[in-house]
């Protein structure tokens, strides 16, 4: 099946007057960089956090640095789904267009590459939805918006054990993909737990990035006769194991993470995923904070349809750069960073962000299954 791509128009990358970080010069402008995957295999998770990032940018435009009021440019560059790109993207943001701030990526492994990068030039960088534990491991410029794969892993284990009263469990993950095998660890160690039985998990089987064809996989997991299904992994691929799946008599509930949450996903899997439930960061049906609001009223207006979660996380990151820069009074990273450090409590669209001792947020989870065509809110988790 051919993999469908969602194209982004790319902001302009010429700059409007320079922000040198390290320039002895007044600043006339200041850059936020942004790298997400704009083509390639994760196209359609980078244009919906880009929404957010461009709306974000257009309800607040400016930003105070040291007393004056300066116009905010977004420079986007296309990571293209690939890691090396990713660095290569990173890279350049910091090194050619000098930027005070990078947002991104969609997808941890993009996020992770770039990761060395805004160290070495202490460039503090906010991941939006990435999350995979060593997005932000032992690299005090990396941030997220959005909670970890640990809590996460262990919201869909106790769906599982709890609200299905499933005993055995398969897992399907995408080898090729941190995030999916990260996932997957955590919803095994916590669905073991939860059953007080080492073997509950009867198998892990493994694919890998646009692989189209499930068969082996399926048919030993069909003679296995698991109560539950775990599927972590990118839109495509998962609707296309689930349909696969249907179709091969397979009735078995599934259940996945926050990257299901893609209209690619409803696309591909049609009538198969109908049931399929996912865990992820918001729910337009809860908004909570003043700041939900102010993005679902804009968000409608401007686009005439419902955000994704990731795209509130986009939103969000953005209003966290632009609030640490304010408090900051300067584009220096290093005093960069010690602003987004000392974030308590502010009031994102996703919810409330207070970064911990690792840069994480502390965040709720939501659970959503799929009906009717739409993803559907069920309930909120708190961590």
């Amino acid at each position: 099946m051919r993999r469908a791509t969602l194209f982004v128009p790319v902001l302009s990358l010429l700059a409007l007057g320079g922000c040198h970080r390290s320039s002895s010069s007044k600043p006339t402008t200041v850059k936020l960089g942004v790298f997400e995957p704009l083509t390639g295999a994760n196209a359609a998770g980078g244009a919906m956090e880009v929404e957010g990032i461009k709306l974000a940018n257009a309800l607040y435009p400016t930003v105070k640095v040291g007393g004056k009021e300066l116009p905010i440019e977004l420079v986007v560059v296309d990571n293209k789904s690939d890691k090396v790109e990713a660095a290569n993207a990173a890279q350049r943001l910091v090194d050619q267009e000098k930027v005070a701030v990078v947002l991104g990526s969609w997808g941890s492994s993009l996020s992770m590459a770039a990761g060395p990068i805004v160290k070495e030039k202490k460039v503090p960088a906010i991941a939006l939805s990435a999350t995979n534990p060593l997005v932000t491991k032992g690299n005090e410029y990396y941030f997220r918006v959005c909670f970890i794969d640990p809590f996460q892993g262990t919201v869909m284990a106790n769906y599982a054990a709890k609200d299905l009263k499933a005993k055995k469990a398969v897992i399907i993950r995408e080898v090729s993909n941190d995030y999916s095998v990260g996932l997957a660890r955590f919803f095994a160690d916590s669905f073991k737990k939860l059953t007080g039985d080492q073997g509950a998990i009867l198998a892990e089987l493994n694919y890998n990035t646009n692989d189209q064809d499930f068969t082996a996989q399926l048919t030993t997991l069909k003679s296995m006769k698991p109560d539950v299904i775990f599927a972590p992994g990118n839109y495509t691929e998962s609707a296309l194991i689930i349909k696969q799946a249907r179709e091969l008599g397979i009735t078995t509930p599934f259940l996945g993470g926050d990257t299901w949450e893609a209209p690619e996903f409803v696309d591909v899997g049609k009538q198969a995923v109908e049931g399929a439930v996912l865990s992820t960061f918001f729910a337009t049906e809860v908004p909570i904070t003043d700041t939900s609001k102010t993005f679902l009223d804009a968000y409608r207006k401007q686009y005439g349809k419902e955000p994704a979660a990731v795209t509130a996380l986009g939103f969000d990151g953005y209003l966290v750069a632009r609030a640490a820069i304010e408090k900051a009074g300067t584009l220096d990273g290093a005093k960069l960073r010690e602003a987004l450090v000392a974030t308590k409590a502010f009031p994102g669209a996703a919810g409330l962000i207070t970064f911990d001792e690792n840069r994480d947020a502390t965040k709720s989870a939501v659970i959503k299954t799929v009906k009717g065509g739409k993803f559907t809110y069920l309930t909120t988790v708190q961590p």
